[in-house]
Formats: C-alpha cells, sequence, structure tokens
C-alpha cells in the first residue's frame, strides 16, 4: 500500500466514520456480555453544537470506544429534548416574522408550526456529533417528544397523581413575562442589582397624621391590602386599629399587628401586597387580607393600576414615583442594592404570581435519592467528590416541584375538567380513560369526550427528562422488556454541574420510584468551558468559537485532545486554541513515527542488535506500569491525566526513545525479530490512543496490515498489564541521563554527532552495563571504559555520583575553545562585580523591596558557581 507523506484528516474522518456506521459497530442488542450503557445528556432539539458539547461528549466517546475495546457491550444512547420554553420562543419569533401571533392560532395550528421547526432544525447537533467521532447507537435516537416517550411522561403523571403525590394549588409562583410561564425555583437565577428605594408617605384616615414606608416597587401601590406594624413597635402604638389610604388610588386599607414586621429595617411600617410577594401572600392568608392582582401576565398594568393601566412594569414604576413626588407624598429616594430573580431562558425578571398550578409532592421521594449519594453504603458516586455538598444542600432543602408550565409544547397535562370547579377534573392516560372515570365521578353515564376540556397547560421539559435512563429503553410503559432489564442500570453519566438538581438528581429520584434502582453507578461532573480570561463562553461575548471550524482547522482528533488536555475533572476548562494545535501535531508526530517505520528495510537474516533487544524489554515494562497508571486514572474519573500519560509515553518514551534506539543506520535494514515487536508495540500504542484519537488511529492501524471488518481497531482487544521490571525501568532512566549529558556536551563544544568518540566512566552508582550498548549507540561511542581514576585534559559531567570524561584530543580546537572559555570567565566575573556592588550599596539595601534583593542574591549565587565552573573547565584544557 502507498501511505501518504503527511497525514490527511479530512479525508480520514469521512473514510473511517462511514466505515464504522457500515460496520454497525456502534449498534448495540443484549447478549451474553456485560453491558457497559451511557445515556447522551440530549441536548436541545434546536441547538447547535458548542464547547460545552463538545468537551462533554468527546468524554463520552473516550469512555465508550474503551469499553468496546475491553470487550464490553458498548451501548451509548443519544437523543434530543423538546426544550418547551427555549423552543416555542423561537417558534413564535418566527411566526412574529410572518406576521402571526400566536394567540390567533389554535393548539393544533401552533404545534404543527413548532413540529415543522423542528423537523427543520432539529436533530442538526447530533449530525454534528458525528464529526467529532461520537459512536453513538444512532439506530437507537430518542426524541422526548416521541409518541412512546411521551406515553411514559404521561403514564408516570397518572401514576404519581393516583399516589396522592401530585396535586393542583393556587400558590404564589415565578411567572416569566416574556415566556409567560412559571418557572421552577431552581429555574430562577438571583442577581445583585442597583435599583431605588422609594419613601412615600401614606395619610392615617381622619387625620393629618402619616407613616411612612419603603418600597423598591412604587407602582404595587395598587396591590396594597394592608400596611403592618410590629406589635412591640412603641413609635406607632397610636396607629393601632386605624387605616391608610393607598396614595393615588386612595383606597383605605387597614393597619394590621404582627411580629413577621422587623422593627429595626426601613421604617419600620411594611406594605402588604399579597398577590405580588410570598411573604406578603403568608402575611394575608393569616390576617384574611384581600388578594389585589395588578398585572397582565406579560407584566404590563392592569386596569387596577388606574391611570398606568397598559404600562409596563418598568416603565410605570418611573412614571408612578414622578406622580408622587409631584403630590408631595414621595419623601425621598436612596440608591438601594437588592437581589432580582431571572429566568434562566428569556433573561426576564421574574414577577411572583399567583396562579392554579400543578405540584409533585417531594419530600417523600427525595429519600432514597439522598440515601443513594450520601448513605453509608452509596450506590451512586459523584466525581469529583465535592460536589456531594452541594447535592446534600439541595436535596435536604427541596420544595414540592411546580410542574406545569403555560406553553404549548410539550406533553399536556392529562387532566380533563368535566364542570366549572376548580377541582371538577379527572386525570386519565387517554380521553378514552378520562370519560369513564368522569362518568363515574358525576353519575352522569351519557358524559361524552365533547363535555369535556383538557388542560392546557403543559408539563415541565424536566418532568420528561427526568426519565431519560428509564423512557429510552422502554422501561416506563413495558418495565419487563428485553433492554431495561439488560442495560439499566446504566454505567455511567457525563453532564454539566449546572444541571445536578434540575436533571441529575431527578433523574436519580424517578428510578428509585420507578425500578427500585439507581439509573447510573456514576457521574462524572465536567467543569464550564471557558476561555483565557476566565469568562464563561457565550455568543453575546463572542468568545466561543466555532466548534466545526476548529474541527476543520486542527482536526476532530486534535480538538478532542486540545479539549481534554485543559480538562480536569469538576474544574472549569481554560479553552486555548493552541491545545488544540498541540493536539493536531501530536497527531502528526504519531504519524510519522507510523511512516518512519515504514520506510525500514526488514531483513530476516541479520541479527537483532543488543541494543534493540533490551530497549525493547525496557518499553514493554514502561507500557506495562503506564497500562496500570492508566486504569487508575480512568477509575477515578481523570481523563486528562490518562491522557497526558498515554502522550508522554507515546511522544516521549517510543518516539524519543524507543524508535531511536531501533532505528537502523542510514540505508542498512532492521532485523525482523525486532521489527516486529516494535509494530506489535506499535499497535497496542494505537489501541489505548483510540479513545482519544479515533480516526488517526484507525487509519494507522488499517495500514499497518489488510485487517477484515472483525479485525478493525475500533473493535480490537485492550492490551492487558504484564508484569513490570522496575529495575528496568529504573536503568533506563538512569542511562538516558547519560545519553542527555553526552548530547549536552557534543552540543556545547560542537562535536559533529558523525564523529565517534571516546568515553570512560568512574562507575560509583554501580550502574548495570545492560544498557551500555544503548548508551554507545545514542552517543555515537568508540566504546565505553570503566576506569579507576579521572581522565586527563577530558571533557566531564556527572550523573549522580558517576563521573564521565570525553577525551579531547581530535574532538575540539582546544586552542579556541581556551579563548571562548576565558572570554566567557571575564564576562562573567565583570557581571558578579556589577551585582555585587549594587547588594553593598546600603541604601540599595534599604529601600529596595525584598525579592529585588532576593533576585539579586540569586544572581550573585549563579554567577559565583558558574565561574568556579568555567575555571575548573580551563585547568583541565591547560
Amino acid at each position: 500500500m502507498q501511505i501518504p507523506s503527511k497525514y490527511n484528516a479530512i479525508e480520514a474522518e469521512k473514510k473511517w466514520y462511514d466505515y464504522w456506521m457500515k460496520n454497525n459497530y456502534f449498534h448495540s442488542e443484549p447478549d451474553d456480555r456485560e453491558p457497559y450503557t451511557i445515556v447522551i445528556p440530549p441536548p436541545n432539539v434546536t441547538g447547535v453544537l458548542h464547547m460545552g458539547h463538545m468537551l462533554n461528549n468527546t468524554i463520552q466517546d473516550v469512555l465508550i470506544r474503551r469499553a468496546r475495546l475491553q470487550g464490553k457491550n458498548a451501548c451509548w444512547v443519544p437523543g434530543t429534548d423538546h426544550a418547551s420554553i427555549a423552543t416555542e420562543a423561537k417558534v413564535v419569533a418566527k411566526l412574529k416574522e410572518q406576521g402571526i401571533d400566536k394567540n390567533d392560532l389554535t393548539r393544533d395550528q401552533f404545534l404543527a408550526h413548532a413540529w415543522e421547526w423542528t423537523e427543520e432544525y432539529g436533530g442538526v447537533i447530533l449530525e454534528q456529533l458525528k464529526k467529532l467521532g461520537c459512536s453513538c447507537d444512532w439506530e437507537r435516537t430518542k426524541f422526548t417528544m416521541d409518541d412512546d416517550m411521551s406515553e411514559a411522561v404521561i403514564k408516570v403523571f397518572v401514576d404519581l397523581h393516583e399516589k396522592g403525590l401530585i396535586y393542583r394549588g393556587y400558590r404564589m409562583v415565578n411567572w416569566d413575562p416574556e415566556a409567560k410561564t412559571t418557572l421552577s425555583d431552581e429555574e430562577v437565577i438571583h442577581e445583585e442589582r442597583q435599583g431605588n428605594l422609594y419613601y412615600i408617605n401614606y395619610k392615617i384616615e381622619g387625620s393629618n397624621d402619616t407613616l411612612t414606608i419603603a418600597t423598591t416597587r412604587p407602582e404595587t401601590i395598587f396591590g396594597d391590602t394592608a400596611i403592618c406594624i410590629n406589635p412591640e413597635d412603641k413609635r406607632f402604638a397610636h396607629l393601632r386599629g386605624k387605616k391608610a389610604i393607598v396614595p393615588i388610588c386612595n383606597r383605605v386599607i387597614p393597619i394590621i399587628e404582627d411580629d413577621y414586621v422587623d422593627i429595626e429595617f426601613g421604617t419600620g411600617c411594611l406594605k402588604v401586597t399579597p398577590a405580588h410577594d410570598e411573604n406578603d401572600k403568608n402575611l394575608g392568608d393569616k390576617h384574611k387580607l384581600e388578594v389585589i392582582d395588578i398585572f397582565h401576565e406579560d407584566a404590563t398594568l392592569n386596569s387596577y393600576g388606574l391611570q398606568f393601566e397598559g404600562q409596563d412594569r418598568f416603565v410605570a414604576r418611573k412614571n408612578v414615583a414622578k406622580v408622587l413626588e409631584e403630590t408631595g407624598v414621595l419623601v425621598k429616594t436612596e440608591t438601594h442594592m437588592n437581589k432580582v430573580g431571572t429566568s434562566e431562558r428569556t433573561k426576564a425578571v421574574i414577577e411572583p404570581r399567583l396562579s392554579d398550578q400543578w405540584f409533585l409532592k417531594m419530600e417523600e421521594l427525595v429519600k432514597p435519592a439522598i440515601e443513594a449519594v450520601l448513605g453509608d453504603d452509596a450506590e451512586i458516586k459523584l466525581f469529583p467528590k465535592k460536589f456531594e455538598n452541594t447535592y446534600r444542600h439541595w436535596m435536604e432543602n427541596i420544595r414540592d416541584w411546580n410542574i406545569s408550565r403555560q406553553l404549548l409544547w410539550g406533553q399536556q397535562i392529562p387532566a380533563y375538567f368535566y364542570g366549572d370547579g376548580k377541582e371538577d377534573f379527572v386525570v386519565a392516560e387517554t380521553i378514552e380513560d378520562a370519560v369513564i372515570k368522569a362518568q363515574k365521578v358525576t353519575g352522569k353515564a351519557d358524559l361524552k369526550a365533547t363535555d369535556l376540556k383538557q388542560d392546557t397547560d403543559a408539563l415541565d421539559t424536566w418532568f420528561s427528562s427526568w426519565l431519560w435512563p428509564m423512557s429510552v429503553f422502554d422501561g416506563i410503559r413495558n418495565p419487563e422488556n428485553e433492554d431495561i432489564k439488560y442495560y439499566y442500570p446504566t454505567n455511567d453519566l457525563v453532564t454539566g454541574p449546572d444541571i445536578l438538581f434540575f436533571w441529575v438528581a431527578r433523574m436519580i429520584i424517578a428510578g428509585y420510584e420507578y425500578k427500585d434502582q439507581k439509573p447510573f453507578n456514576n457521574v462524572y461532573l465536567t467543569g464550564l468551558v471557558r476561555d483565557k480570561q476566565r469568562r464563561k463562553m457565550s455568543k453575546s461575548l463572542g468568545n466561543s468559537p466555532d466548534a466545526l471550524k476548529l474541527i476543520e482547522d486542527y482536526s476532530a482528533d486534535g480538538v478532542r485532545v486540545g479539549l481534554l488536555l485543559s480538562s480536569a475533572a469538576g474544574n472549569d476548562l481554560m479553552f486555548d486554541e493552541t491545545l488544540c494545535q498541540q493536539g493536531k501535531g501530536f497527531g502528526n508526530k504519531v504519524w510519522n513515527a507510523f511512516n518512519l517505520t515504514n520506510l525500514w528495510e526488514v531483513s530476516e537474516t541479520i541479527p537483532q542488535p543488543e541494543s534493540s533487544k533490551i530497549a525493547l524489554e525496557w518499553y514493554k515494562s514502561k507500557f506495562s506500569e503506564v497500562l496500570v497508571e492508566i486504569e487508575d486514572h480512568f477509575s477515578k474519573y481523570r481523563l486528562s491525566d490518562a491522557l497526558m500519560s498515554i502522550y508522554k509515553l507515546v511522544y516521549d518514551d517510543f518516539c524519543g526513545w524507543l524508535l531511536e534506539i531501533v532505528k537502523p543506520a542510514y540505508q542498512q535494514p532492521i532485523d525482523a525479530t525486532t521489527y516486529k515487536q516494535v509494530m506489535s508495540i506499535f499497535e497496542d500504542n494505537l489501541k489505548i490512543l483510540h479513545p482519544f484519537m479515533p480516526f488517526l488511529t484507525e487509519e494507522i492501524w488499517q495500514y499497518i496490515a489488510e485487517r477484515s471488518p472483525k479485525e478493525a481497531l475500533i473493535v480490537a482487544k485492550w492490551p492487558e498489564a504484564k508484569p513490570v521490571n522496575q529495575e528496568l525501568i529504573s536503568q533506563f532512566e538512569f542511562a538516558s541521563e547519560v545519553i542527555s549529558g553526552i548530547r549536552t556536551v557534543r552540543k556545547e563544544k560542537n562535536i559533529a554527532f558523525k564523529d565517534a568518540i571516546g568515553f570512560s566512566v568512574i562507575n560509583n552508582e554501580n550502574s548495570n552495563s545492560d544498557f551500555d550498548s544503548v548508551i554507545v549507540k545514542l552517543g555515537n561511542l568508540e566504546t565505553i571504559d570503566y576506569v579507576k581514576e579521572p581522565v586527563e585534559g577530558a571533557l566531564t559531567f556527572r550523573v549522580k555520583s558517576n563521573e564521565y570524561f570525553i577525551p579531547m584530543d581530535g574532538a575540539i580546537d582546544v586552542e579556541a575553545e581556551i579563548v571562548k572559555l576565558t572570554e566567557e570567565l571575564k564576562y562573567t566575573e565583570g557581571f558578579l562585580k556589577s551585582v555585587q556592588k549594587k547588594l553593598s550599596n546600603e541604601r540599595f539595601v534599604a529601600g529596595a523591596p525584598e525579592q529585588v534583593i532576593a533576585n539579586e542574591r540569586n544572581k550573585e549565587a549563579d554567577a559565583l558557581a558558574k565561574i568556579e565552573t568555567l575555571k575548573s573547565s580551563l585547568a583541565s584544557l591547560k
């Protein structure tokens, strides 16, 4: 086969991915092998590949390819998430461009547009993952809105409702006025923002007295239904039982007493707005206050806002403050820092809002999931372990989960109303079942499907993805099917710590509720990908590189290596494009090493040199030592460390040492024994490198020999660690230092490498002579003489207590060397004088920073040591 001198990544990546797909290596069916299963964290259906996906999926592919090489039945299930809020927002925006208002469409009409959008843009990211080399079982691809997946979600909702765990409640929720839906507490990001604190006077009914309240939201005064004071606050004792008048709208409200009010905070008087603050709602319930909702669903003021009706809340805030000031009611305004809740998805400021929502009781459901991760016999391990504290905090402070969303895109809540009352509903998997249930509840046998009205809300996206490890194997609808029994629980989950609660914890909860089993054994939490300035990568900052362009520029293997070289488990990754260049360079190094072996002529007749024999023994031991190291790194999910161990082994030990030792002389053949062993070693190197660099390794593997599809590298056998000869490894390390010493002398003294030189040693270390043949070859020595006394007129260096001598006769121009060393000595003595002059200057020493003084003293010590060496070298030359 004609092997190209340069590796063509673009060509190889397409060729081998197509080959792998054609031969169905990625597909898995249950058999008698040990299963190894990963389910992909499903990206948004309309998403595109970004750096976070690149890192996360590279790690998963490394794990799945290694498992395949270990002979396991590797199954990596891909798929996408319907992402209710994000996708619906995109569809609404597209409709708006076409002049269509979502509110003018029926549910079915809107869903037709949403499916059209999904079919057009959905799954792009999965195609992009193929470019990265991801070996997913594409035949098993799932989408959270697939019919079977939706059926599973509805089945679980009905089951939990029948168990009394799902209920409908009128509660204060987090309202996103942009997406016009409720959000769970975990989807709200709290940010410190600077605003104003407005001090407003309220008149006391029937007198000229006033009281002052401080608020950050003057626009909400239209929803005030009481003023609250602390019963222990003597300042306001005269107000007990009286009423206050709300400015602008002039509504009369009671003054109530409650120790909830902090006497020390603000003015000591609190305005109570039950419809727009959770604490105020609790206070209102306790004192049976009226609830006045002043906002439309888009956070514009409704008719309760009087002349401000239709104004956005932030516009109204300024305008209300202006009117309060004009009427002399606004006492003062101060700047004020406070925490503001914003929507994770739309970034809109959250509005607390009372509404009917569906909730899942979490108190009992969460207990097995806490025990599974934090118990004495924890079944699920988090890597890194530090995330256990985060997990504990969330799980031990869990609240009921608000699972309803005011959206159309998603699984529609299977509650069917048969009357006008809030409780006039039944919950069922199908409309047919709902009719039967409603007939039974109402006693009306003639009730029909058209008499029922299904709840218009959709379920929270996470309520479908929390079933993912089970539902992808149809484990909810068919709990005893072959796939779920074989593949579940899965092995490893790779995801980001930002969804540890949203997704990971909830999958654990669902796993114990529906399978009475953990959903996975280990959770590997990657860090966030940041730029060199430690900023999170984002489109808005423009600091996120185009993932596909990186692959095009540096090859898929180069990018994979680049990402992992900078990624320690759980720590944020400082992405630097030069690491991808390093990855590409490493690939070229391996390719060039293969090209070198391919150029050798092989002879069956010449004997194996001693240097090759010992070097091969050393490398096999070194390989086994590193293999054990790699296994340890993998067991602790230190993939970057595993890669670095392989990188050093292949780059330094294999390319840098072994190939140099066994390489035949110019235009000479290599013996067959050595060649076969070198190629066998090369193949083992490719096996351990394959999970990280699948394309390059398969390309070289297929060039080494003609292979049938059963012999492809992707399904080869992972090497087994053999006994390690530590003594041999130590001897080689010592020999390599000797070789480096020889090379340094040659370089410094301009001794041509083609010229063989004499070499003597005082062997104080009793170093083994097994590697002498290697030292002779790589140092180009005439021989090695073991001597008792120093060799006169020779260049010397030391390795530990051994002293080595290189005779100068004929090797260097002694006169020229004396001139060179004399000049260097003169310069160094002058430099030392200037440093010492500085250090003897009392003003300098007294005034300069400590670090500067320390640097100068280091310079003095270095110069003294160098002068001693130069004088010693000159003495040996004269």
